[in-house]
């Protein structure tokens, strides 16, 4: 029987309706169709290749990184880390309602991080770490209720971090290292108690204290705030959470000391990390008391004491770090806690360098690690010999023990070290000669063995050093040829080859121009002879060739010209002759040359180089010709510029100095002086000049031409007849002290010479076109001006940019060099007494030369005119800010008070800030101010521009803490507490020294 159902007109009208409502239901909740969309859009912006993901297909199927719930019906996970991703991540994602996991790191995605991401409230795993993301973190961040980890590590996302982060109540990790988040911790985190685990957010920019309430994390196992610029202590509740597994606050501004009872407190702790801080006291005895720490490193702080007992209860030790402290240890046995580390079989970085450690290399340092990688002693007080032993160190990749007393002769077990790379022995007592087994070190990179007392050959077992970068061999003993087999397999020499300051003889051999890689070669003060090779033109990456003070002989090789990179040539105190090829004017980066004292003739050429005097030394080479053409018979005027006879200089001593006494006696007597041409001659320099010549010089000194102005006077810039440009240096005479100014100058500089000082020429004592008293000082002309202008910012180089690390460090280094010939090696010594910015010049190669002696003050005076010139006057003498304390008690200028302007200035050279800035009021200083940060905070008084020049390791920060410290140790308010310049030099040196080897040996922390 059939049925038939009749619908009346109005009910079908109402089923069609209702068809038509489920199916637009059905179009808009989100499904595996939504899901397909997003992903598309995802796969667009992010740039994925066209082939990825079927789209015909379901992403349920087989799409890469996608996985579906178990029904197919909605995408739950993405992972795509690892896959090169570029573009940005499309706000589509946000329609991915079911994701429970998206995992995007290590990838190279920018843009900002889209804030619908942040309506996925299922998700409990975000990781978008290790890309280039940027922007802010989104306020909706807590819209992830079931958020369990977070990772936007490795970022470049900015801003405060939100107090908000506390609503995630089941957020485990939170991971921000390595982003730019500013501000300080909130203290808010702590509010997740009962779920976190890991807290990182190292490598900021954090400021502040460390939040105490951070020590409710009780569940936190890992916790990492290095690298940001939390100052301040660290509170007891943080150091009682006892579920800490790795626990590191480096290089921050923090001090305080380590908890006695940290073993008590912290029994769970493998990783402990405070270095690069300001922490004082002792290493706790308890530390080495939890056995299962793998890693110690409390480096670059001012930890005092000894090193306490108990290394050997550390089995898991890994790393055990404790350089650059204050820790000491006396006699023989004072490094045998080395043999305590014997039971730490994973040992693979032990560093004890820059402490205060006395003692002999125990023999037992042959037991430690078998995987022992680096082991750093270098910067103490070890004495005694290398024990054989070390050789049985067979993983050792680097050993570093410069800078001690260590003597004897190289074990020539060390030859069976065949991983070491690295092999530092500078500045020791050892002797000897080196041995042949060095050569057996297949993979050394770095060869240091400077400064000691090695004699002998250079063994030629050295040519198997085929991965080699750097050798230093300087300040030795060394003797005898130099086989041309050792230059021919070193291909890959690229930094610098020293042999400088030994006794090496014999012709230079023709294979040195297989070092085509190399920067710099100095063979300076030695006894080479025969002629230059030819082949030198094929070191075409030299920068720097030094091959002064030697016994070079015959012309100067036209091949020199091919080095178009080289920047410093000096040939200097050698016997070469012949005419000085022309192509070297053709070297556009050659920013000084040397070829002073040989038997060089015939015509300078005009071009290049050579058209800055100050970039030129060519002294001691009787038959140059100034001028062209060059003649056999000299005329007059060559005479007068080239060279003056005994008889000759002796005379115009005699009628100067009558000259100036006649002028003083009558200025005494308050007659008129009438017109003279005296000038103070000084040895080896030019003639004496006139009022009238000075003043064409300078234009009628013309306001264009002024380059300065000082306490006692104004400096233009001239160019004398013969083409000599200078600077003079003209003394107001409405100052009742320029009399005594200009004696001290010429008295200072009378017998004075160094690269170092600013030349004075001559001077002129006369009078005026208006019959007055004139008084002026002609120098050497140098074309960078002051160091003050470039600390200001008004002179830029080239490339408009200010002087980097290196050049501040060059310019600290060369005044420090002059003042040291001041103070020491000077017939007289001497004193500056007004020693700033603006009296340190700067010729074209940015050579770095100390000026105005107006103040100077001869330690002692043996003349009539010295005692009448300098003698003491209850003027402070100097100019604030860089006046030593004692100067303002009338105590007399010393060496000690040099010492504490050159402290003041080296700070000013980097931090950029003048001792007057501002910001300095009250107590405070710059050497306070320096002080407040140093020494693990030096970063942040670092002069911005300096910031991209720093090599951010280990080594480059030590390096910079090194500078800071010779400024600080030269500043202190007692004179007895101060360092002299010698050992401030010294400091700087090294630093400069370190620098220059960082890039190729990481000292990583």
């Amino acid at each position: 029987m059939d049925f038939h159902f009749h619908l009346s007109p109005q009910l079908s009208a109402f089923s069609i309706l209702l068809t038509c409502f489920f199916v637009s239901i059905e179009s808009v909740i989100p499904s595996i169709s939504t899901d397909k969309e997003a992903l598309i859009s995802f796969k667009s912006t992010a740039n994925l290749p066209p082939y990825f993901w079927d789209q015909s297909s379901s992403p349920c199927t087989n799409w890469t990184g996608v996985v579906c719930n178990k029904h197919g019906k909605r995408v739950i996970a993405l992972d795509l880390s690892g896959l090169g991703l570029t573009g940005s991540i499309s706000p589509h994602i946000g329609n991915l309602s079911f994701l429970h996991s998206l995992q995007l790191h290590n990838n190279k995605l920018t843009g900002t991080i889209p804030t619908q991401i942040f309506n996925l409230f299922r998700l409990r795993s975000l990781n978008v770490s290790s890309n280039t993301l940027r922007g802010s973190l989104p306020s909706n961040i807590t819209q992830l209720m079931a958020l369990e980890i977070l990772d936007l590590s490795s970022n470049n996302i900015t801003g405060i971090l939100p107090q908000n982060l506390r609503q995630l109540k089941n957020l485990q990790v939170l991971n921000l290292a390595r982003n730019n988040f500013f501000g300080p911790i909130p203290p808010s985190i702590s509010n997740l108690s009962s779920t976190l685990t890991n807290l990182n957010l190292g490598t900021n920019r954090l400021s502040g204290t460390i939040p105490s309430e951070l020590g409710h994390l009780h569940k936190l196992k890992e916790l990492d705030l290095a690298v940001n610029q939390l100052t301040g202590t660290i509170a007891s509740s943080i150091y009682n959470i006892s579920s800490l597994v790795l626990f590191t606050v480096a290089s921050n501004h923090l001090w305080g000391e380590i908890p006695s009872n940290i073993d008590d407190t912290l029994p769970n702790l493998l990783y402990f990390r405070n270095c690069i801080n300001q922490f004082t006291g002792k290493i706790p005895p308890s530390l080495h008391n939890i056995s299962g720490l793998r890693s110690i490193r409390m480096s670059n702080n001012f930890l005092e004491g000894t090193v306490p007992p108990g290394l050997g209860n550390l089995p898991f030790l890994e790393m055990y770090n404790i350089g650059f402290n204050r820790i000491v240890s006396y006699g023989d046995n004072g490094l045998n806690f080395i043999t305590s580390l014997t039971n730490s079989s994973r040992l693979s970085w032990l560093a004890i360098d820059e402490n205060r450690l006395e003692g002999l290399i125990p023999e037992s340092i042959g037991n430690l690690s078998k995987v022992l990688s680096k082991l750093y002693m270098g910067g103490n007080r070890i004495y005694g010999n290398i024990p054989a032993s070390i050789s049985q160190l067979s993983s050792l990749t680097l050993l570093n023990v410069s800078y001690n007393s260590i003597s004897g002769e190289i074990p020539s077990e060390i030859g069976q070290l065949k991983e070491l790379q690295m092999l530092g022995l500078a500045r020791n007592k050892l002797s000897g000669t080196i041995p042949n087994s060095l050569g057996n070190i297949m993979k050394l990179n770095h060869i240091d063995l400077s400064g000691n007392y090695f004699v002998g050959h250079i063994p030629l077992s050295f040519s198997n050093f085929q991965k080699l970068l750097s050798m230093d061999l300087s300040d030795n003993l060394l003797n005898g040829s130099i086989s041309g087999e050792i230059f021919l397999n070193l291909p890959s020499l690229s930094t610098i080859l020293n042999l400088s300051n030994n006794f090496l003889s014999g012709p230079l051999p023709e294979e040195l121009g297989s070092l085509a890689s190399v920067a710099t070669i100095d063979l300076s003060s030695n006894q080479f002879s025969g002629l230059i090779p030819s082949s030198i033109g094929k070191c075409t990456s030299l920068d720097g060739l030094f091959m002064a003070r030697n016994k070079l002989s015959g012309p100067l090789p036209n091949a020199l010209g091919e080095m178009r990179g080289l920047e410093i040539l000096d040939l200097s105190s050698n016997q070469l002759s012949g005419f000085i090829p022309d192509k070297l004017q053709d070297l556009r980066v050659l920013r000084y040359l040397n070829l002073s004292f040989n038997n060089l003739e015939g015509v300078i050429p005009n071009g290049g180089v050579f058209k800055n005097i100050s970039s030129v030394h060519l002294e001691g080479n009787p038959k140059l010709c100034m001028h062209f053409p060059c003649v056999k018979r000299r005329r007059k005027v060559l005479v007068r510029v080239l060279i003056s006879t005994v008889a000759l200089a002796t005379l115009v001593t005699c009628i100067t100095v009558g000259l100036l006494l006649h002028f003083r006696k009558r200025r005494g007597s308050g007659g008129k002086a009438t017109e003279t041409n005296s000038g103070l001659l000084l040895k080896g320099q030019h003639q004496m000049v006139s009022y009238e010549e000075l003043r064409g010089a300078t234009g009628n000194f013309n306001p264009e031409n002024l380059i300065g102005t000082g306490s006692f006077g104004a400096v233009y810039k001239g160019l004398l007849r013969e083409g000599t440009e200078v600077a003079v240096k003209v003394l107001d005479m409405k100052m009742t002290a320029s009399w005594k100014s200009f004696m001290a100058e010429c008295e200072a500089l009378r017998s004075v010479r160094h690269r170092n000082l600013v030349k004075l020429i001559t001077s002129c004592s006369s009078l005026d076109f208006k019959n007055m008293e004139f008084l002026a000082l002609v120098y050497e002309y140098l074309s960078n001006g002051s160091l003050e202008d470039w600390i200001r910012g008004k002179r830029k180089n080239a490339d408009g940019d200010g002087l980097n690390i290196f050049e501040r460090l060059n310019v600290a280094i060369d005044v420090a060099c002059g003042l040291v010939y001041l103070h020491h090696d000077c017939e007289v010594p001497v004193v500056h007494c007004d020693l700033k910015p603006s009296n340190i010049l700067l010729d074209g190669d940015m050579n770095a030369k100390i000026g105005d002696f107006g103040l100077a003050k001869l330690l002692m005076e043996s003349t009539e005119i010295a005692q009448q010139s300098l003698s003491s006057t209850h003027v402070l003498k100097g100019s604030i800010g860089y006046i030593p304390p004692e100067y303002g008690i009338h105590q007399k200028p010393s060496t000690a008070g040099d010492a504490y302007s050159f402290g003041v200035v080296l700070l000013q050279l980097f931090t950029g800030k003048s001792p007057t800035h501002e910001s300095f009021t009250g107590d405070q200083s710059i050497i306070t101010w320096v002080q407040s940060a140093f020494p693990h905070d030096v970063i942040k008084v670092l002069d911005s521009e300096l910031l991209d020049d720093l090599i951010i390791t280990e080594v480059g920060h030590n390096c910079l803490i090194s500078i800071i410290e010779a400024g600080l140790s030269c500043t202190c308010a007692s004179p007895d507490g101060r360092i002299s310049l010698r050992d401030a030099l010294h400091k700087l040196e090294t630093a400069r020294k370190t620098l220059l080897s960082a890039k190729s040996t990481k000292h990583q922390y």
